[in-house]
């Protein structure tokens, strides 16, 4: 399944492209939630950090854009663990968050890594970012458990606690 197929009609997973770099610096820059649920990304968010991250190996990610309009709302990327285990990770623009679009993009993307033989989708979210557990749960992913202390956030000043979730091919 090519990445361009992936549509539901309202939201459109596509590979990323070195043109998007603008759109990609506009979603992230200055968004001191999504800094502080993710804090990896750079803040500033330059131009040379949107190139980089279109053009980093080792995921595959895609751009979440309007189906219709074409606007880049986010990004989403599946990581292979083992051969048939894949691991999505996701972000949104502000201005899109809270209606539904993640949620039909992780949908989306689940399906894609089913269909490249993936027997479990899984995610980790904090515990407390009731946003992207929602939409780990509206997309049908199941809350395993919690990873507690995973990991050291500088930027919210603690140890996180990840919920685990999964889906698995039978579950679709």
């Amino acid at each position: 399944m090519s990445a361009s197929l992936l549509s539901d009609g309202v939201v459109t997973l596509r590979s990323w492209r070195r043109a998007d770099a603008p759109a990609i610096v506009d979603c992230i820059a200055g968004d001191d939630v999504m800094a502080g649920w993710l804090d990896r990304l750079p803040q500033p968010y330059t131009l040379a950090d949107a190139e980089f991250y279109i053009g980093m190996e080792g995921e595959e990610k895609f751009a979440v854009t309007d189906a219709v309009s074409g606007r880049v709302l986010g990004s989403i990327g599946l990581t292979w663990h083992e051969p048939d285990v894949a691991e999505a990770g996701y972000w949104i623009r502000a201005d899109a968050r809270g209606r539904g679009l993640m949620t039909r993009a992780l949908s989306l993307a689940a399906r894609h890594a089913f269909a490249k033989g993936a027997a479990r989708v899984q995610l980790r979210a904090d515990t407390e970012n009731v946003g992207s557990c929602r939409v780990a749960e509206r997309a049908g992913f199941t809350r395993e458990g919690v990873l507690r202390a995973a990991h050291w956030n500088p930027r919210l000043g603690r140890r996180q606690d990840w919920a685990m979730y999964s889906l698995l091919a039978d579950e679709r």
